[in-house]
């Protein structure tokens, strides 16, 4: 339902022909004063242009800010400490960069006195339900604008003649329908729709944008090693690095070797399924080596218990519950278990493909005395496994006795 009673709003603008259109039509349909916010995410793009259109439109209020060390530090990071995965194959690229849009745009609000925000996420998709919960979680008495739930700019003929009519500038190459849509950051990038929107098609090549393929990477591996403190990368190749900058070489290293593709139809949030065409680089690469460093270091049953919950981590940022408490609360524990996860991973990146060749901690659980098979020096009595197995055995024994044989329960 549409809240016509605002007097500024902040507008999540990424100077393209949607939040242009978007732009234009808050001043007309709601006669509010706009203030633009556009976030440097790592998408690639030059944001000055943005800033400039914002120009043409009278826009007072604008705000361009290059969010890169923010995004992998404060989002990226936490959420790879748990190796999280949705539906055991997403690294939610678009999901986690959501949150910190959302949040900038709160602060902005409460900076210029706005008493609304807007975005540009269609009605049929998970980003509107991901901005609209960090908004509500951050400012519950804020006014939120979702103009494609409210105009009946329904076609992009239609935005193309509303753009004409309001004299939005649109540059040539943008009045064609492009064949699928993008999303970007520096995690990842996401194409889906249109000639994408049929499952049993294979993409075309030139739907990649941040690999090469694997048939063409190199024939010779490339060899790099991670280093890890409290489980958060810190170095590539002995290199101290800031956040940004380790994702963005590795993202170098995962383009040159084929690696990162993922042709996915995923459960959405609000209810259908969609097939995207995702690139994650840097992130593949840096999943299997904090998975390699926590081999060694972390407990067996903290790991376990870790696992299980991953899936509902990565499930809450999903489905747009960042700043939730349950959220929250699983972080906390992720964290704990990571004070051990310091090292050294090093790997082999082979056409596609991430292989760990070696890994090293000064914490690390990882006894040789004990797993060797020659003398261990009684670093392990092998005659205790008797009794550890009889314990073990003794319900199926039990079960066995009382005649619930052949896998009856």
């Amino acid at each position: 339902m549409a809240v016509k009673d605002v007097k500024k709003v902040v507008l999540a603008y990424s100077g393209g022909l949607d939040t242009s259109v978007i732009l234009r039509w808050l001043q007309t349909a709601y006669g509010c004063e706009v203030v633009t916010f556009t976030a440097d995410l790592g998408q690639g793009e030059e944001l000055e242009p943005a800033r400039r259109k914002a120009e043409l439109f009278g826009i007072r209020q604008i705000f361009v800010e290059d969010l890169r060390e923010t995004f992998v530090r404060d989002f990226v990071f936490p959420m790879f400490r748990a190796n999280t995965l949705y539906e055991g194959q997403y690294l939610l690229g678009t999901s986690i960069a959501r949150p910190l849009i959302a949040q900038r745009q709160i602060e902005i609000a409460e900076m210029v006195g706005a008493d609304a925000v807007a975005h540009g996420a269609t009605g049929k998709g998970n980003d509107q339900v991901r901005f609209e919960l960090s908004y509500y979680a951050l400012k519950p008495d804020v006014k939120v604008i979702a103009p494609w739930r409210e105009w009946e700019l329904t076609s992009r003929t239609k935005l193309l003649a509303f753009a004409e009519q309001n004299q939005i500038p649109i540059s040539r190459d943008k009045r064609g329908e492009a064949p699928f849509s993008v999303d970007a950051n520096l995690l990842h990038s996401s194409s889906e729709g249109k000639i994408l929107e049929d499952p049993a098609v294979a993409p075309d090549e030139s739907v990649f944008q941040r690999t090469i393929s694997p048939e063409a990477a190199p024939d010779v591996a490339t060899e790099i090693s991670i280093d890890f403190v409290s489980g958060d990368p810190v170095a590539v190749n002995g290199e101290a690095l800031s956040p940004a900058m380790l994702l963005t070489r590795l993202n170098e290293y995962g383009r040159a070797n084929g690696i990162g593709r993922l042709d996915l139809v995923e459960n959405r949030f609000v209810g259908m399924k969609s097939r995207g065409i995702y690139e994650t680089p840097g992130g593949t690469i840096l999943l299997a080596a904090h998975r390699s460093m926590e081999t060694i270091t972390l407990d067996r049953e903290a790991g376990h218990l870790k696992d299980s919950l991953m899936p509902r981590y990565a499930e809450l940022i999903y489905n747009g519950f960042w700043f939730s408490p349950e959220r929250r609360m699983l972080q906390a524990l992720i964290d704990t278990s990571q004070h051990s996860v310091t090292g050294r991973v090093r790997l082999k990146l082979y056409k596609g493909n991430v292989i760990t060749v070696g890994r090293e901690s000064p914490n690390s659980l990882y006894d040789t005395r004990v797993v060797t098979f020659e003398d261990d020096q009684g670093a392990y009595d092998q005659v205790d496994a008797q009794g550890f197995i009889k314990l073990n055995a003794l319900r199926l024994r039990l079960g066995a006795s009382a005649g619930r044989r052949g896998g009856a329960l």
